[in-house]
């Protein structure tokens, strides 16, 4: 039995099927790409990110179609991983969730289970994609408003925030004031706004570089990059 029981032999590697799963994952990680840049909500650069995929996908087929073919190279991958160590902060949830879906396809390709994880992607991507779409009207309502402004020549000082806070509510739905920081002669302030109408921004920030001039108005749209 002892004899029958070879760790270290290894089964053939087809080099068409290899060709071929990575030719397909380099589609998909293509399609992964586009999806994340038009769908994603994150505030990082998108573009940037998105670059990662195709080598994450397509390493990922290599490495799982080597060591399917032995053992040995299996248990070797499971002692090189434990002291691999990954330093690079993912602070957004959907970004890791994206990762995750080029190292399932990759496993998927690497292991000649083509056709459903093909399958598999191509329903996630769709599903994301219906999701995005029928939240976007009310994503598109809310958004970030960051505010800066020095208070050096600004006499009522005690009464700033209520006005500032007076003039947001007079053009928007509804705010909720997430972050206020003061340091010395200048305070920045982080707003979660919601508006019915692009209209109803471009006044809010007339007013307040009316109001209070030389103040800092930047907007962060949750769906896209920073607007301003």
């Amino acid at each position: 039995m002892l004899e029958n029981f070879q760790l270290t032999e290894s089964a053939p590697i087809s080099f068409t099927s290899l060709f071929i799963n990575l030719g397909i994952g380099a589609i998909v990680s293509i399609l992964l790409k586009i999806h994340y840049k038009k769908y994603g909500s994150t505030i990082s650069n998108r573009e940037e990110f998105s670059n990662i995929f195709p080598f994450i996908l397509l390493t990922t087929t290599l490495v799982i179609t080597i060591v399917k073919s032995s053992l040995a190279l299996s248990l070797g991958l499971v002692g090189a991983l434990s002291i691999v160590r990954f330093r690079t902060p993912i602070k957004e949830p959907e970004e890791l969730s994206y990762l995750f879906i080029c190292i399932a396809a990759g496993l998927g390709f690497g292991a000649n289970q083509t056709l459903i994880t093909l399958t598999s992607v191509i329903l996630i991507l769709l599903f994301m994609t219906l999701f995005k779409i029928f939240r976007k009207s009310a994503i598109e309502k809310n958004m970030f408003i960051s505010l800066e402004l020095n208070t050096a020549k600004i006499k009522d000082q005690a009464n700033l925030l209520k006005k500032i806070n007076k003039i947001i509510l007079s053009e928007v739905d509804n705010f909720d004031l997430r972050r206020f920081d003061t340091k010395e002669d200048n305070i920045e302030a982080t707003y979660m706004i919601s508006v019915k109408k692009i209209d109803s921004i471009e006044k809010l920030m007339g007013d307040l570089k009316k109001n209070f001039p030389g103040i800092s108005v930047t907007y962060i749209d949750q769906n896209q990059i920073p607007s301003i």
